[in-house]
């Protein structure tokens, strides 16, 4: 069954040695979002980027990052994702977040 609705996706920006309260960051804004019942969160690594200071981060073996670039989306409708913003304020010293409006289309099962 295929099913569409509107909703947001909001992207979390991190270095992957950042960290909140002796975890990584990324793994403590995917617990406060499953605490949140929020509908779903997917980490992403990547393998070369760079920021606000323009120095690369890169997995190549002739240099190796330990701060490779990470990507946490979460899709939920605004009143959920505005209930998580705040944690993320209080959580991302050095990052970048973004919102914007998607369509979500989910396939299940049919019942």
């Amino acid at each position: 069954m295929k099913t569409s609705d509107q909703g947001y996706l909001l992207r979390v920006f991190v270095g992957e040695r950042d960290s909140w309260e002796n975890r990584p960051l990324y793994e403590a804004i995917v617990l406060k979002a499953r605490e949140l019942h929020m509908a779903g969160a997917t980490v992403l690594r990547g393998s070369m980027g760079f920021g606000a200071k323009s120095r690369i981060h890169t997995a190549k073996v002739l240099r190796l990052s330990e701060d490779l670039p990470i990507v946490i989306e979460i899709v939920d409708s605004r009143q959920k994702i505005d209930e998580l913003l705040p944690h993320i304020d209080e959580m991302v010293v050095e990052g970048l977040v973004t919102l914007e409006r998607v369509e979500i289309i989910s396939y299940r099962p049919g019942l």
